[in-house]
């Protein structure tokens, strides 16, 4: 039997290893841990950005509803647009989609502008119909022709955004294919960026032509007050959330609602891209009429806007739709400024 002793560098050397051993296991431990938080943090990651699109138009609808519901539905619905533009500037900022739509492209004023205008506008014309006694005559409190009363307010509202969808497609698609209504929808489209705020830049003109393709058919069906109210509401914060810049994800949501990412394709400046997805709330139009487009597996161009010439200016953007061809002409031979407002 061996009863040698082992040496001093042997015990030296076994030592060393049992530390390199002990060292390596800590080592991989300490990846194993930072695997693990790395997953924890790309599932959470994951389930917000799955989470804020629906969360965000339901924490809407909710306040807007109890608003409806007593009796105050336009006043609901002024505070919880404002409360969700403040919410949206802030996430905007903590979790963006494109970080270089952060900065600013110098057409907050004519955005604002412009957005003041139409709510202006819209909002005199519902009081004029008010007052002539045109809404009453439709629809009013509960309902005529056609409409099924009876059914659940959630149904009700359903169809209504399903029936104004028709005419708001249609109003849609036409100002991409027709010239003369894309000079003024051309003003929408001139945005280099998606935000929250250039929701509402819309030219007034193009503005008034979506509201004579979609009312009528609201106004033929017999929808009632509070059903408009619904679909005005919902328009509204679905525009908000369809522009802004926020980071999500969809998945089947998209296949139903005018998602931002859908929208970031519309806004592309190549037209295969860009002349699809007309849809304003719903995409069941798209679907039906071959319109609709997503590409998964590609990120929307961060690069958008229109090819053509666009003045700065919120009084040159309401002048130029009507004046496209010798605008449009001055800009390619290098006009002054003040030529081109």
């Amino acid at each position: 039997m061996d009863t040698t002793l082992p040496t001093e560098d042997e015990n030296k050397g076994g030592y060393g290893n049992e530390m390199v051993s002990e060292a390596k296991s800590s080592e991989s431990a300490m990846q194993m841990g930072d695997l693990a938080d790395r997953n924890e943090t790309s599932v959470l990651q994951t389930l917000l950005d799955y989470s804020l699109w629906p969360l965000l138009l339901i924490g809407a609808l909710i306040p807007t509803g109890i608003g409806i519901a007593f009796g105050h539905g336009p006043l609901a619905f002024n505070i919880v647009y404002f409360s969700l533009a403040g919410l949206l500037f802030v996430i905007e900022k903590l979790y963006p989609h494109e970080k270089s739509w952060l900065h600013s492209d110098g057409q907050e004023i004519p955005d604002l502008a412009h957005t003041a205008f139409t709510k202006a506008f819209v909002q005199l014309l519902i009081i004029s119909l008010t007052w002539l006694g045109l809404a009453t005559v439709v629809g009013g409190e509960s309902g005529s022709g056609f409409w099924p009363n009876e059914w659940p307010m959630i149904f009700q509202v359903l169809l209504a955004l399903v029936v104004a969808e028709f005419g708001l497609y249609w109003a849609h698609r036409v100002a991409h294919e027709w010239m003369p209504l894309w000079w003024f929808h051309a003003v929408h489209h001139s945005s280099k960026k998606l935000w929250f705020f250039n929701t509402g830049r819309f030219h007034i003109v193009d503005t008034l032509k979506s509201v004579v393709f979609s009312a009528p058919l609201l106004a033929l069906a017999g929808t009632p007050k509070d059903v408009v109210l619904w679909f005005g509401a919902i328009t509204a914060y679905i525009g908000f959330l369809t522009h802004c810049n926020i980071r999500m994800k969809f998945g089947v949501l998209s296949y139903i609602f005018n998602t931002p990412a859908l929208h970031r394709w519309h806004h592309s400046m190549d037209l295969r891209e860009g002349n699809k997805n007309y849809g304003e709330n719903l995409m069941i139009w798209d679907l039906i009429f071959g319109t609709y487009y997503d590409d998964t597996k590609r990120r929307p161009p961060a690069e958008i806007g229109i090819k053509d010439a666009m003045p700065k200016s919120f009084w040159g953007q309401l002048v130029e739709p009507f004046r496209w061809k010798k605008f449009q002409k001055a800009a390619k031979s290098g006009a002054t400024t003040k030529e081109l407002l």
